[in-house]
């Protein structure tokens, strides 16, 4: 044990490059852009629902918090991701390294969560619309709220406190471009059986559950449309659940090939690409999802556009 501890790893080499990026500059500028969409869209998203009163309802609250949660989703991870695009290595104490998969859990579980409270919300707006201002007071959209983000606390601390338990000896190179608990558990030089475990039963709770709760929300939801007889009202009624279903559709699907697997089905370039589109793409995505499938949305941006070019002309 004590040759062990005289050895073990100190820090983690993150080498995330795939085979394709030929042109690491090219892959930093295109990266960095997709950063600041992100930044840009999401903060605009907040901006636009706190200007708008019509917007102050459950729906957007939810959306608010989803956001927010992805900006920090992006800052977690991009900044490395920049930084071995340019270097092609990154090295990471292990603290440090447990400090991302901290972040990265927390907010990837408090956004599982956010998705199924706002499934939720939909369900009572379409399904039970005389009790859903009762039933979506603001303390109860609030209280959810709480809860999907301590829930994402508590699942992310326990992950993380049993892979620090672990000893690393060597190797120390992580084939991705961030760290997570997949690769550690291939590094660590010693029985990882419990961790695999905790990690599946983890994804099964806080991953397939809400995923699960969803689906069968939107059952209830899609039949409940399709019962309407107006055209323009199933269209109406379809249209505000659009957005959240493509947001559901990309997100939980990588999600899902990442974490409810067996270790054995770990592939290292197959999965760089797939934790590139749930950390890079999928939180710039989201706002695009937003704004261009909601109806509500669109009209905020061009009242807070509108606004703005008539202050700017009556000052001229």
């Amino acid at each position: 044990m004590d040759e062990k501890n005289e050895t073990a790893v100190r820090e983690f080499i993150l080498v995330g490059q795939l085979h394709l990026l030929h042109q690491p500059t090219l892959i930093f500028s295109l990266l960095f852009i997709v950063y600041m969409m992100s930044l840009a869209g999401n903060s605009l998203i907040i901006s636009i629902v706190k200007l708008d009163a019509r917007l102050h309802s459950p729906m957007y609250f939810f959306l608010c918090n989803l956001s927010i949660l992805e900006i920090f989703y992006t800052s977690t991870t991009i900044p490395t991701i920049l930084s071995i695009s340019l270097t092609q290595e990154k090295r990471l104490s292990v603290a440090s390294c447990l400090s991302q998969i901290y972040f990265l859990h927390f907010l990837g579980v408090t956004e599982c969560l956010l998705l199924a409270a706002m499934a939720y919300d939909r369900y009572l707006a379409i399904c039970r619309p005389l009790h859903y201002r009762t039933m979506m007071k603001g303390t109860v959209c609030l209280s959810l709220a709480i809860i999907c983000w301590l829930s994402g606390m508590l699942e992310s601390l326990i992950l993380t406190f049993m892979t620090s338990r672990l000893l690393f000896c060597g190797p120390k190179t992580i084939a991705n471009f961030f760290c997570d608990i997949p690769p550690l558990l291939k590094l660590a030089c010693m029985d990882t059986h419990v961790n695999e475990l905790v990690l599946s039963l983890a994804g099964g709770l806080v991953v397939l559950l809400p995923f699960l709760f969803i689906l069968l929300t939107y059952v209830w939801i899609i039949s409940t449309i399709l019962k309407i007889r107006s055209a323009q009202g199933r269209q109406k009624a379809f249209s505000t659940c659009a957005s959240h279903l493509t947001v559901v559709g990309i997100f939980y699907g990588t999600v899902i090939f990442m974490y409810v697997r067996p270790s054995s089905l770990y592939s290292s370039d197959r999965d760089k690409l797939v934790s590139l589109v749930y950390t890079v793409f999928t939180p710039m995505l989201n706002p695009l999802i937003y704004s261009l499938r909601n109806n509500d949305v669109k009209r905020a941006l061009k009242k807070v556009f509108n606004c703005k070019i008539s202050s700017h002309t009556v000052k001229k």
